[in-house]
């Protein structure tokens, strides 16, 4: 538990960060049973590649002091690793030329669109969510944004398909 806490307050210090315990499983899991290990699935998303190494190892650290101040070890495994996703400015200005006034987010996208970055001119349109709770059961998207969403996607692909300034995809 203190570990959770210590990754909430990592991130807190990282202006712009985000860390998040998303999975907890203890072993063996009883109800009334102290664990005997307990396993924790941690991301951390920041801009900056180096800034999120820092927090991991920051996190790191303080998992190994509370761990031995309750007569235990800890250990981190890194599952994956993906490094920060810029996207294509001369894009993203097309897409705000089709789009004014909407605005620029940060995004840590580690799927689709991040993957694509690498080898095509990418962006990412998203739709307005009055939770903000996102990759969740309460996520939702009235019918009307989503139906704004989909004609913005249309018509930012009906531009695209006429226009010829976008940078050309990598060729690897």
């Amino acid at each position: 538990s203190r570990t959770v806490l210590d990754v909430r307050r990592i991130a807190r210090a990282h202006r712009g960060a985000r860390a998040t315990v998303g999975r907890i499983v203890p072993t063996p899991g009883g109800t009334n049973v102290i664990a005997s290990r307990v396993d924790l699935w941690l991301d951390v998303r920041h801009p900056d590649d180096a800034v999120t190494a820092r927090m991991v190892h920051e996190i790191a650290e303080a998992a190994s002091v509370a761990a031995a101040r309750e007569g235990c070890g800890s250990s981190i495994v890194q599952e994956s690793l993906s490094g920060s996703v810029t996207f294509d400015p001369v894009f993203r200005d097309r897409l705000l030329d089709d789009l004014p006034g909407v605005p620029v987010l940060a995004t840590g996208a580690g799927h689709d669109a991040g993957v694509l970055a690498a080898h095509v001119p990418t962006a990412m349109l998203f739709v307005r969510n009055p939770s903000g709770v996102s990759h969740s059961p309460e996520e939702h998207v009235e019918d009307a944004d989503a139906e704004r969403g989909a004609e913005a996607l249309a018509d930012v692909l009906s531009d695209l398909l006429t226009c010829d300034d976008l940078p050309a995809p990598d060729a690897a």
